[in-house]
């Protein structure tokens, strides 16, 4: 039979009845040898021993059993947490569209369809003016002054109104789109010293005889408001033919002064947009319109 060693209480060599993972410092039953093996016990020993003996300065480190600090370490290892993934997802910039078109050449139409696509916020000018002189703004106050009085609104006035709104939460979060506006080359060079610059410039483009049909042939029902066209779109009941009206100024005469305003100045205001401008065939039908229109504003929100 071996004796067991006089410096410790340790029992080399019996088998520890729990062979489970060593989680403190109590070693009495522990078959060291069998882990470490004997010379290296050994040695760990003599080594304490002379420690303890000759230290005279007392430090947390001397006060530790080697046996303790190499059993200390822990038989599994801790779990590595997986790394924290930070998404970079960032919303798109918000919308912001001029639409342009003759009279009659569907522009209102296709503004309601951009609306639904795109939830941007819809703008003409003349709502504007209404809600801001309703609002009772600064530039509201100014530009009743001038309705009031019969006088055009002037181009100042009505860019800090236009100014104002897209300012609004709503525009600034959802995205906007300017109705016909601008209408003439100064009033977009005000747009731009504002620091208003759109994305995109769509432009309906149809011929003026077949803007003058479109004029010329529409119809108003004064009991439901709805429009109908003599040509295109015409009632089916005998009823409401008979009782349709024109409007005063959907004349050929009339229509066709109205469309040389508009070519005098639509030129220079394409002019100002002309990097971000897209020409759109308007003589199509309204659904084969608004994908074309559809597709262009994807490809400028590829670009922004």
């Amino acid at each position: 039979h071996h004796i067991a060693p006089k410096w410790g209480k340790v029992n080399l060599f019996e088998s520890p009845p729990n062979t489970s993972p060593v989680t403190e410092d109590n070693f009495d039953d522990v078959n060291i040898v069998r882990v470490l093996g004997l010379r290296r016990v050994k040695k760990m020993l003599r080594k304490y021993k002379r420690q303890r003996n000759s230290s005279t300065t007392t430090t947390s480190s001397t006060n530790t059993p080697v046996i303790a600090v190499v059993a200390a370490i822990p038989a599994t290892p801790e779990p590595i947490a997986p790394p924290v993934v930070v998404s970079t997802t960032t919303k798109s910039p918000p919308l912001k569209m001029i639409i342009s078109g003759a009279p009659a050449s569907g522009k209102g139409t296709q503004c309601e369809i951009i609306k639904d696509n795109f939830d941007v916020v819809h703008l003409s000018t003349g709502d504007m003016l209404r809600a801001a002189v309703a609002a009772q703004t600064d530039v509201g106050k100014l530009a009743k002054e001038y309705m009031d009085s019969g006088k055009l609104v002037p181009d100042d006035v009505i860019i800090g109104v236009v100014k104002d709104r897209l300012a609004e939460d709503d525009c600034t979060e959802n995205g906007w789109l300017l109705d016909g506006f601008p209408r003439t080359p100064a009033q977009a060079e005000a747009l731009a010293k504002s620091g208003i610059n759109p994305d995109c410039f769509l432009f309906l483009n149809v011929p003026d005889s077949l803007l003058v049909e479109r004029v010329v042939g529409r119809r108003t029902d004064p009991v439901t408001g709805k429009i109908y066209h003599m040509t295109f779109s015409p009632p089916e009941d005998e009823e409401i033919l008979g009782r349709l009206e024109q409007r005063s100024d959907d004349t050929e005469e009339k229509v066709k002064v109205r469309l040389e305003q508009f070519h005098d100045n639509v030129d220079a205001v394409k002019g100002s947009y002309s990097e971000i401008s897209v020409e759109i065939d308007g003589t199509a039908k309204p659904d084969v319109v608004a994908t074309s229109i559809k597709e262009a504003i994807q490809q400028s929100l590829a670009a922004v």
